[in-house]
């Protein structure tokens, strides 16, 4: 389809992704002082390439999560994430990107991902 602002290839539909931080927060409170000027340069590098992206928030430790499950009528509350893993969900970020392999490619860029790993996801269309 073409005319009116509509885009003439797939390219110039951007997908969104989701990019979910997780990390060992044991090794990440032993990484130098330089990964956040890293992290920075990250978001730098993405910005001078164009790339429509959305820094998302990072979040508390895991030992100030709470896990709600529901059985029924019973409601069960844990403290701390559901799952058994060094790595915890440690924040987010969003890049709007034409394919899964260019997501692929600026996750590995990230600096965090040294310190456990970057999930991708798609979001769903609306």
């Amino acid at each position: 389809m073409t005319g009116q602002g509509v885009p003439d290839t797939e390219a110039e539909f951007p997908m969104r992704y989701m990019m979910l931080i997780h990390h060992d927060e044991a090794a990440l409170a032993k990484a130098p002082p330089s990964l956040w000027g890293d992290y920075a340069a990250f978001n730098e590098a993405i910005a001078k390439a164009g790339i429509s992206f959305q820094p998302g928030n990072r979040l508390q430790p895991s030992s100030a999560a709470s896990t709600v499950r529901v059985a029924g009528d019973k409601t069960a509350v844990l403290d701390g994430p559901y799952a058994d893993t060094k790595e915890q969900l440690a924040g987010y970020f969003m890049i709007d990107v034409p394919e899964l392999d260019q997501a692929i490619a600026w996750a590995a860029r990230c600096p965090i991902a040294r310190y456990g790993s970057i999930e991708i996801r798609p979001l769903a269309p609306a």
